[in-house]
């Protein structure tokens, strides 16, 4: 399938590639790049031969910019407004049940309905340079479709720094307060996406398939409720043929041959 506002693709080693491609609006967040986003996404996951995928952007400096704000003041009936903003949670929630680890590789600045984006996927590195934020409240927007995924993994102070004042921070203090994982410097980012993403790629499917769907179920439970629901994941995780391999492989000491079941 082809995509107008995205480039797609798959390695060798398993790592399925999106771009967000359309540098002239520095990758904002309109219905059609929304719409191909969640088509390429569920491509991804339904797609045996991928084993990772990676969020990034064909712009030098910008990875998005955040959502079209010429639609917020578009004269068009206020239902159809509200059916456009069903992508973003659709977005967030196919991110959390990929199947697959995922990294956002944030070449550029990452602001607005990005940074949800960023944080639906499991891991970041942030090349040295890019800003966050949620600037929303600047133009008499406000970050709705954001916070839950910021609260989620930002203090919750530091959250309402983000949302309030509207101020972008450097890749570094995200990397601080926890948005995050990796800041790397430009001529070492790639290196440091593709390795990150390999090694990803290279981790038994079957095993990494119930863990991914089991942290995504588990982060809202009580906590009894987790501890039983994860202890039924671990009993159906030694029912794998992988779990068996991993542990031959170990301390046969050479690399396990996965099967994905």
């Amino acid at each position: 399938m082809s995509y107008e506002t995205l480039r797609y693709s798959v390695s060798d080693a398993g790592v399925a590639t999106i771009a967000l491609d359309q540098p002239d609006t520095r990758n904002a967040l309109s219905d059609q790049l929304l719409g191909e986003l969640v088509a390429v996404l569920e491509a991804a996951r339904d797609d045996e031969d991928v084993r990772c995928v990676v969020l990034t952007s064909t712009h030098e400096r910008v990875f998005s910019a955040g959502a079209n704000l010429a639609g917020f003041a578009a004269e068009v009936p206020l239902v159809h407004k509200h059916f456009g903003t069903e992508r973003f949670p659709r977005i967030f929630t196919l991110l959390g049940q990929l199947g697959k680890p995922s990294i956002c590789a944030a070449n550029g600045h990452v602001l607005a309905g990005a940074l949800g984006l960023a944080l639906a996927c499991d891991l970041i590195i942030a090349r040295e340079g890019a800003r966050f934020g949620t600037p929303e409240i600047n133009v008499g927007v406000f970050p709705f479709m954001v916070m839950a995924l910021t609260y989620r993994s930002v203090p919750r102070k530091k959250t309402n720094e983000l949302l309030l004042l509207g101020e972008q921070i450097s890749a570094e203090e995200a990397q601080r307060i926890g948005i995050v994982n990796r800041v790397v410097a430009a001529d070492e980012f790639e290196d440091a996406v593709r390795e990150w993403a390999e090694k990803l790629a290279a981790k038994s499917p079957a095993l990494m398939k119930l863990g991914k769907d089991a942290m995504f179920r588990q982060q809202d439970m009580a906590f009894a409720d987790a501890l039983d629901f994860l202890r039924s994941q671990l009993t159906i995780a030694f029912s794998t043929e992988d779990i068996q391999e991993g542990v031959r492989a170990f301390f046969e000491k050479r690399q396990p041959d996965w099967k994905g079941r």
